[in-house]
């Protein structure tokens, strides 16, 4: 079986299911055993459970693709082929990564403890946390929208032409 097929489907799949989910999760009714003022709906677990699913899933998948692309370019330049510099665009990639982690993460320290409307704490640290990932996947998006606007110009395309 051809891997494009593969993936194909795989791609529909979790497309169908996370459609499924979001619209359970936004269109059913909602569960009133939170104290105060907030409610959360029903499928507010199965939703979290599939973003739970999903990262696992692609992080297994992230290190597999490195370990397979590892093992069958050992000394391969993959620019000496299709012109793409692979190993740049994955230097840059791991280190904007890094980057923006710890700019999140100075921009986190010092955060207090947060209380739940049922009285749920979240340690400072945790809040720190999830601010660092916050600010990292801001960070990454505008990166990854520069990219997509650098790429539909075609300047990298037309400085790479030997001429």
């Amino acid at each position: 079986m051809k891997i494009q097929f593969i993936s194909k489907y795989a791609m529909l799949g979790v497309i169908g299911v996370s459609a499924v989910v979001f619209l359970l999760f936004f269109f059913v009714g909602w569960d009133d055993e939170y104290v105060g003022d907030f409610v959360a709906p029903m499928f507010t677990s199965l939703l979290l459970f599939l973003m739970y699913f999903c990262v696992l899933l692609t992080a297994g998948l992230t290190i597999w693709s490195v370990v397979k692309t590892a093992q069958s370019s050992k000394g391969v330049d993959s620019a000496s082929y299709t012109g793409v510099p692979g190993g740049k665009i994955m230097m840059f990639t791991c280190g904007i990564t890094i980057v923006s982690l710890l700019v999140g993460a100075l921009l986190g320290i010092g955060e207090e403890d947060f209380r739940a409307a049922d009285g749920t704490i979240t340690t400072g640290g945790w809040v720190t946390v999830v601010d660092m990932f916050i600010w990292s996947m801001y960070i990454l998006t505008l990166v990854a929208i520069v990219a997509i606007c650098v790429t539909m110009s075609g300047y990298l395309t037309k400085s790479a032409t030997k001429k």
